[in-house]
């Protein structure tokens, strides 16, 4: 399988960045998307609604179903599952790509900002995933996509931002173990990371300045399109990286994803430089 045509994708937080490349990338192909974000109306801080999403995932060939989701909310998460699987009639494949970032030491942490991303990138990966896997059960070629990193317990990890850390590294736990109790149904559950920093929306905000320094979206969406089109039973309970993938898919070229060509792009977070 090289292609996601027909294919009902529900992403969470694509109304932007990633997610929203993931999905425009799956559109190309003529697939469903959910896009399951927040953000209806826009914000002068972060560009894009679920709605300029989904006018742009149509325009690049797909069927799109734009959907506000808080992934906190657990009855906003039953009722996207449920406008999908009434729109589109089932769910192939979960991205969770939903996440918020703070990457601070423990004592420039506000409890507000550790709280924030524990729901998000911990409760709401699990509930989506809750919610979805019985639609997934029944799919051809299921799978769900963690936007997490590899595992390293090496305390270098946790030193500069443990909450941060902790948080992600959650996310790539709940993969792991869905992906071990589910093998034997053949839903695929990985997780990918980028090797270097992605310019987003969130890393600005986070970090101004360093976009320059970043590859754009598209990488991820091109390596995530490499995991998600593979038969679900050839592989489950994987930590990808986005370079990696793509150099086994046979790329050579990475300046293309530059932001700006020439820059040496920065290693992201949790990979060894």
């Amino acid at each position: 399988m090289s292609s996601l045509k027909h294919k009902t994708l529900f992403i969470t937080g694509a109304s932007r960045g990633i997610g929203k490349a993931i999905a425009l990338r799956a559109a190309r192909d003529g697939a469903n998307i959910v896009i399951a974000a927040k953000t209806a109306e826009p914000d002068p801080r972060l560009p894009g609604t679920i709605h300029t999403a989904a006018a742009e995932i149509e325009s690049a060939g797909g069927q799109a179903l734009p959907v506000v989701l808080d992934v906190r909310d657990e009855g906003q998460i039953e009722r996207a599952v449920a406008q999908a699987i009434e729109r589109f009639g089932g769910i192939d494949i979960l991205v969770n790509n939903a996440s918020a970032i703070h990457p601070r030491a423990a004592l420039d942490t506000p409890m507000k900002r550790y709280d924030l991303m524990m729901d998000i990138n911990v409760r709401g990966t699990f509930a989506c995933a809750q919610r979805c896997l019985p639609h997934l059960r029944k799919a051809a070629n299921p799978h769900i996509l963690t936007l997490s990193p590899p595992i390293d317990l090496n305390p270098k990890w946790f030193r500069p931002h443990v909450a941060y850390t902790t948080s992600k590294y959650a996310m790539s736990m709940i993969s792991l173990g869905i992906a071990e109790e589910f093998r034997e149904h053949g839903i695929a559950v990985n997780a990918l990371w980028p090797r270097t920093l992605i310019a987003t929306s969130a890393l600005n905000l986070a970090a101004p300045g360093v976009a320059e320094r970043a590859r754009r979206p598209e990488i991820m969406a091109d390596a995530a399109h490499h995991v998600l089109t593979r038969p679900s039973r050839s592989g489950t309970g994987r930590f990808f990286l986005d370079e990696v993938v793509l150099r086994d898919a046979g790329v050579t070229d990475f300046g293309v994803y530059a932001m700006i060509p020439g820059v040496e792009p920065e290693v992201d977070f949790f990979v060894e430089r």
